[in-house]
């Protein structure tokens, strides 16, 4: 069963994109990696930490501007086992908050979801 990471080129996306290499390896599935917008180089670069560990890796390209729908709809057509997203450190009162992506992925999500923090 796949493990699915949301990736964007930052020390929260580089933290997701880690331990969704580590989950995939260990659970003998491939890692999906959901890009953000641009950032091709980045990502490409990404790939190749992922794909030199030993991990099977590919890319899902979102198809609008709901990345988040986008998720939803991935881990239950590809009947993900996990799905992994980076969080950033939040102030006092953004605790309070999650942010509302991340709030529905946690919520709505159809397998586990691990948020990891750099």
């Amino acid at each position: 069963m796949s493990v699915v990471v949301s990736y964007l080129p930052s020390p929260e996306g580089e933290a997701a994109i880690s331990r969704a290499a580590d989950e995939a390896r260990d659970g003998g599935g491939p890692l999906i990696v959901v890009p953000s917008r641009g950032h091709r180089d980045e990502l490409n670069a990404a790939l190749e930490r992922v794909r030199a560990a030993g991990v099977q890796a590919e890319v899902a390209e979102p198809d609008g501007d709901d990345i988040t729908d986008f998720l939803l709809d991935l881990v239950r057509t590809r009947s993900a086992r996990l799905l992994v997203i980076g969080l950033r450190r939040r102030s006092a009162v953004g605790k309070l908050i999650l942010g509302s992506h991340a709030q529905r992925i946690l919520l709505d999500a159809d397998c586990p979801v691990l948020a990891v923090k750099p």
